[in-house]
């Protein structure tokens, strides 16, 4: 019972990160990427999936 707070902010992190990945995979699935489509400051700007 001592370590309640603990373990409780312990799941909202992990709650939290496994939102994260859903959305990222949910992303990249529907052909959205992770990029700010900012290509003049991208180094890889030459292998990027251009619309």
């Amino acid at each position: 019972m001592e370590h309640l707070a603990t373990i409780i902010i312990v799941i909202i992190i992990l709650i939290l990160v496994v939102l994260a990945i859903r959305k990222i995979v949910k992303d990249k699935k529907s052909g959205k990427g992770s990029c700010g489509n900012i290509c003049a400051d991208c180094p890889y700007s030459s292998n990027c999936n251009k619309k």
